[in-house]
């Protein structure tokens, strides 16, 4: 057997990283944090630039802050920067359960569904700030609903769809949660998961007064509690897509990811707007970014969200 398995020539010339280009970033990276890391703020849109790149302590107390008086829009920066050169652009290929289930989602066709639940949720009462919890399939909806959140400055959580009611009636209450957006139902594997029959029991055992926010997904009947569950397709149809995106500061959170448990109860660890300096920092150094590449994502579940 062998101990390294070399990496196919194809995959080689198109990759941004070896050996030594690691290095040489890694080494800029640590010998002049502070220049590299406003060089990586340039490739981002900034509402109000920041000029305190770097600021930590790890003396009592540890203090970590990037950028921490700048301002942005996460939702701004993965939509609208790109609407005016590349509106009819592909923005990302959604594939069902079953693959024959398909759809090629444009910038502008992203803009236009991410506006209009934006101004649902702040309709229903969603504030900058506000923790929302999403519990949904692998649909296109689950990508609108994170942006939506980013977009009107609350704060996300994102549970995968196979987790039972018990976890997400723990996350509702540990993370404040006023809303949880979720479907009908999903389907993975070709096995059916309830997933609105899910948030209904969960939210009997968390308690408080939780609104639902649910898109039909599969047409499964469901149970709906009048003044507290809400259709998602019909009030997305008669909502402007119009709204504008709220300038967070760079240390505001962006979502809540939730640890595995593997050493214990599961913990919130809040990640801010700047992440996307370093998230995209990451993808110029690692990735071929030419126009017409791919990027596959697998899972909303954990560490892709």
């Amino acid at each position: 057997m062998q101990d390294v398995y070399p990496v196919p020539a194809e995959v080689a010339a198109a990759a941004l990283v070896n050996e030594a280009r690691y290095k040489e970033i890694y080494d800029r990276s640590v010998a002049d944090p502070e220049g590299y890391w406003r060089e990586q703020a340039e490739r981002i849109t900034w509402a109000k630039k920041p000029t305190k790149i770097r600021n930590v302590d790890f003396t009592g107390d540890v203090s970590i802050k990037w950028y921490e008086d700048g301002e942005l829009n996460v939702a701004y920066n993965c939509i609208d920067r790109h609407l005016e050169t590349r509106g009819d652009q592909v923005a990302f290929i959604f594939e069902g359960d079953n693959p024959e289930v398909s759809a090629h989602i444009t910038y502008r066709q992203l803009a236009d569904k991410v506006g209009r639940l934006s101004n649902v949720l702040k309709d229903m009462g969603v504030k900058k700030g506000d923790r929302i919890m999403i519990y949904m399939p692998m649909i296109p909806e689950a990508c609108y609903a994170m942006l939506a959140c980013a977009r009107i400055g609350a704060v996300h959580s994102v549970v995968f769809g196979g987790f039972s009611p018990e976890a997400i009636s723990g996350r509702i209450q540990d993370a404040g949660s006023k809303l949880v957006i979720t479907a009908d139902g999903g389907v993975r594997g070709g096995r059916h998961i309830p997933l609105k029959a899910n948030v209904d029991e969960a939210i009997k055992k968390a308690g408080g007064d939780v609104q639902v926010l649910m898109f039909t997904h599969t047409g499964v009947d469901v149970n709906v509690e009048v003044g507290r569950d809400f259709d998602a397709n019909g009030l997305m149809a008669d909502a402007s897509p119009d709204c504008p995106a709220e300038p967070m500061n760079a240390e505001d959170p962006l979502f809540i990811l939730y640890t595995s448990g593997s050493t214990g109860k599961p913990k919130g660890v809040p990640i801010p707007h700047a992440c996307l300096a370093g998230s995209t920092a990451a993808r110029f150094a690692h990735y071929d970014r030419a126009p017409g590449r791919y990027l596959m994502l697998s899972s909303f579940a954990f560490d892709s969200s």
